[in-house]
């Protein structure tokens, strides 16, 4: 199958698959569209990807992120301050995607996509080689108005599991789960961490059990410790927090290297 016929999914897919070929762990990064500017946000997709990057998580600015810690949540006032729309956010993704045949997920919250309209969504998103959508206010029961459009056009709207879910839930939501299954290291927002939970291991096993497709860890993952840590438990981890951070120290640089040590880290 060509690149140009690949759906959403199966670009997460060969993602992690390209990472496994690598004997790695699959390194997934958030940045918030329009942070620290508008101008900044396409050189630094391009640094996380230098840096290697295998999914990007574009995340689309709101008011009331309520997952979200300090950081995300400063750098979404700013985002919107600088005037990001949901559309700039597409257009960002369309650029990255055609340049650099990227894989490219939108992190956002229910409000935004069902405003913009879920099939306007849908049209729009594969018409720019989106991946698919994480969407952590939206219970997998009340998300049928954004799947009925999202998965007849091959994008995947990709589940959060946290710690607490007990096992008969599990059993409930993972046979529906498409791209990845997204573990929650811990119960709270999302936030840099000194330490990862200490059952991860114990709930990464649990999801593992009943789907076939990777699993991610994210919330909390702040170092290179954390992601060594991982190595052999997850397929792979979501970085947002950190990243931020490390664009607030250093700019595009920043990112690159923390990125790069952290791709270096998940090396088996």
């Amino acid at each position: 199958m060509s690149v140009a016929t690949l759906t959403g999914s199966e670009r997460v897919a060969r993602s992690f698959a390209r990472a496994k070929d690598e004997r790695r762990l699959a390194v997934i990064v958030y940045l918030t569209v329009g942070y620290p500017d508008r101008a900044a946000t396409r050189g630094l997709l391009r640094a996380a990807l230098d840096a290697g990057a295998d999914i990007l998580e574009l995340g689309v600015p709101f008011s009331d992120p309520l997952a979200d810690g300090a950081t995300v949540q400063r750098a979404s006032e700013v985002a919107l301050r600088n005037g990001v729309t949901l559309a700039d956010c597409l257009a960002e993704a369309r650029e990255i995607v055609a340049e650099r045949d990227a894989t490219a997920l939108f992190m956002g919250y229910t409000n935004p996509f069902l405003r913009f309209g879920a099939a306007r969504l849908a049209e729009q998103g594969r018409a720019c080689g989106l991946s698919g959508v994480i969407v952590p206010d939206l219970p997998t029961e009340e998300s049928a108005v954004l799947d009925d459009a999202l998965a007849p056009v091959g994008l995947a709207r990709i589940d959060l599991y946290a710690p607490t879910t007990p096992d008969a839930r599990l059993d409930e939501l993972l046979p529906r789960s498409r791209g990845f299954a997204y573990c929650v290291s811990l119960t709270g927002v999302t936030g840099a961490r000194q330490a990862l939970g200490t059952d991860v291991a114990a709930f990464v096993g649990r999801v593992r059990a009943r789907t076939q497709l990777p699993v991610a860890v994210g919330f909390g993952i702040s170092q290179p410790e954390h992601v060594r840590a991982l190595r052999g438990v997850a397929d792979g981890v979501v970085v947002g927090s950190a990243a931020l951070d490390a664009v607030g120290r250093g700019g595009e640089r920043g990112l690159r290297d923390f990125v790069s040590s952290l791709v270096v880290a998940g090396r088996t």
